[in-house]
């Protein structure tokens, strides 16, 4: 697997994502905020439109029963958990550090913290790290009304890969690095911003192009 299509919050709004299907790619991650607070039944419908492997995490507008949702569709959900493909190893942390607004699927730092920490620890190290994180790092694409407002814990550990691949803060579209590793938000693919990830056979070796259908 080399080339990968990244999309972020779809926030219920499936109108766009056949215009994704003209790209060609080997796989499809999904960095959360999947529905609008709901409704769920037709995630699964909306995940089977792609012939090629999907891989998932929630984000913090799902609701937390939209685990069992991934796990029963076609697309593997990777949250708190990892997968190696080849040369590729993705690990997954859905939901997002603690909001004012209250939202479904938030996780405490600490929560952040202990699991990513876990990840880290038994993962398969591969030639291309990657995080699938809905929150983005602290610091990293992640301001919003002028304020800071990414996870200090995916920042923590986030050096134990290569690249994150985020979404959360639907303004802050764009690539950055941050202590050594590259950080990409794709923007909202409700409106029609994704990014098309190129991994390369050697370490580091990764191209990405924002893209909009």
């Amino acid at each position: 697997m080399t080339d990968v299509l990244l999309l972020a919050d779809l926030h219920g709004n499936y109108e766009r994502l056949d215009a994704f299907l003209s790209y060609d790619y080997d796989a499809v991650i999904i960095a959360g905020d999947i529905t609008n607070f709901g409704p769920l039944e037709p995630v699964d419908s909306v995940l089977s439109i792609f012939e090629v492997p999907c891989f998932a995490i929630p984000g913090n507008c799902d609701p937390r029963e939209i685990i069992d949702v991934l796990e029963r569709s076609d697309a593997v959900c990777l949250h708190k958990s990892w997968i190696s493909l080849g040369n590729l190893t993705i690990a997954g942390i859905g939901g997002s550090n603690e909001t004012p607004f209250g939202t479904p699927f938030e996780l405490t730092e600490e929560e952040i913290d202990r699991e990513l920490a876990r990840i880290v620890k038994h993962m398969d190290k591969n030639v291309h790290n990657v995080l699938l994180s809905h929150a983005p790092p602290y610091e990293a694409l992640d301001l919003t009304g002028g304020n800071h407002v990414g996870s200090q814990s995916v920042r923590k550990h986030m050096t134990r890969f290569d690249l994150v691949c985020c979404g959360h803060i639907h303004e802050a579209r764009g690539i950055t690095d941050l202590d050594g590793v590259t950080v990409v938000n794709p923007g909202s693919a409700s409106d029609g911003y994704g990014a098309l990830i190129r991994f390369g056979k050697e370490p580091k070796d990764i191209q990405i192009d924002l893209i909009t259908v």
